[in-house]
């Protein structure tokens, strides 16, 4: 289940209501976990728009900027809670669902829409997909460079959600697949 955002006025955004404010983590999909450093104003996001300003987790100098507008619309999201990440972790060792033999190029588009979506879940299920797969035929450079980020995806909010180390959590998941 996912926690719900805490509401809140900010000085800098005047009277309006944001539902993130400064210093919570928050997810933005296929980027990974960040932090809100500031709410701003920016014209590039159109006249009198407002921004949140992330720093992302993976790479503490590396800051992007959301528009509020599209932030509400759900391109951010709250960490999953203690009791989903274990389910999480719990699912990593399933086996994947039987799949169609569907080529290699239809398949990459699903797994990145999957990276790219707003479930955690989904995420876990590239992870266990390329690992199964990279056990019946070696990945392909785009299949490792998949596998990879969303190993990174999973471990930053895994690391959050359950309080721990993130490379304890990403020692633990490979060792899940060997």
């Amino acid at each position: 289940m996912l926690q719900t955002p805490k509401m809140q006025t900010n000085s800098k955004c005047g009277d309006l209501l944001m539902k993130w404010h400064v210093g919570e983590r928050v997810v933005y999909p296929s980027h990974g976990v960040g932090e809100v450093v500031s709410i701003e104003s920016n014209e590039l996001f159109g006249p009198g728009a407002q921004v949140y300003v992330l720093e992302l987790m993976q790479s503490s100098k590396r800051r992007v900027m959301i528009s509020t507008d599209k932030a509400e619309k759900g391109a951010l999201r709250a960490i999953v809670d203690e009791a989903e990440a274990r389910k999480i972790v719990s699912s990593l060792k399933e086996a994947p669902p039987a799949s169609k033999s569907v080529p290699w190029t239809k398949r990459q588009r699903i797994l990145l829409d999957k990276l790219s979506s707003s479930s955690l879940q989904d995420v876990a299920d590239v992870v266990r997909e390329l690992y199964h797969l990279k056990n019946v035929k070696d990945l392909s450079f785009g299949q490792r460079r998949l596998f990879d980020t969303a190993i990174s995806l999973i471990v930053q909010e895994l690391s959050v959600a359950l309080d721990r180390p993130a490379d304890a959590i990403e020692k633990e998941i490979r060792a899940m697949f060997v």
